[in-house]
């Protein structure tokens, strides 16, 4: 019995952020990937994802892997389970509802967002990819083709969602499930720290660096994360 990932984007993400990810694992499990883009807040995201799952039977083994906003629906969703998950994935992401400083400079996005989407895009690329891979034109241009094209609309809504998510650290520290914290090891969005700190939060959680990587790991490193995700269903346990 294969089990079944869910694997959820993040921010101006689609499918295309997993594609390569996808890729490597496709013949070892069932791959989902969430549709994030029409709810107006996380719960309604949670609450759609978990009807997309509503067709997986009870006895298949059940992961969640969130990149960076997909974090912040893995955790609602866990939230709001109506079954057991059998493990958890959170990829350059944070644990921490949002700040006043955050909110702040989230207002400005939006702002830019509404008055100059492509420019901001470029400014996205540069800030959420390591150094190193920027000159890797091809997939730049992937990813640039990604952002223009779930756009500016989208994007501002799910800038509000993430501004109005909800503080599950106390549910975090009572998980009783395999998890790993991934994490490029030169993310500026969501910086190491912040892994740190939910691997120490999580009960038995692993902290897993990818090398040559920031923030957008899932491309720029596929085969790496798709690695770290691989020893999270091999320790998952059977449901019962």
């Amino acid at each position: 019995m294969k089990p079944v990932l869910l694997l959820l984007p993040g921010m101006l993400n689609d499918a295309r952020v997993w594609a390569d990810v996808a890729a490597v694992l496709a013949p070892e499990v069932e791959l989902r990937v969430g549709g994030l883009f029409a709810q107006a807040s996380l719960v309604d995201m949670a609450r759609d994802s978990w009807s997309a799952l509503a067709d997986v039977p009870v006895a298949t083994p059940l992961l969640l892997a969130g990149f960076s906003m997909g974090g912040y629906v893995a955790m609602e969703m866990l939230a709001r389970a109506p079954r057991t998950v059998q493990g958890l994935a959170l990829i350059d992401t944070n644990t921490r509802p949002e700040s006043a400083e955050s909110a702040a400079l989230r207002e400005k996005t939006i702002a830019a967002m509404q008055s100059r989407f492509p420019a901001v895009v470029e400014g996205v690329l540069a800030f959420s990819t390591d150094p190193a891979n920027q000159g890797d034109v091809p997939l730049m241009d992937r990813m640039r083709r990604m952002l223009l094209d779930v756009g500016a609309e989208v994007a501002i809504r799910q800038n509000r969602a993430i501004a109005a998510r909800a503080d599950h650290r106390a549910r975090l520290a009572a998980l009783a499930l395999p998890v790993r914290v991934v994490c490029g090891r030169g993310d500026r969005v969501t910086p190491p720290e912040l892994s740190q700190e939910a691997a120490a939060l999580i009960p038995g959680a692993e902290l897993i660096w990818i090398e040559g990587a920031g923030h957008m790991a899932p491309m720029e490193r596929p085969t790496e994360v798709a690695a770290a995700l691989r020893t999270l269903w091999r320790a998952a346990p059977q449901p019962v």
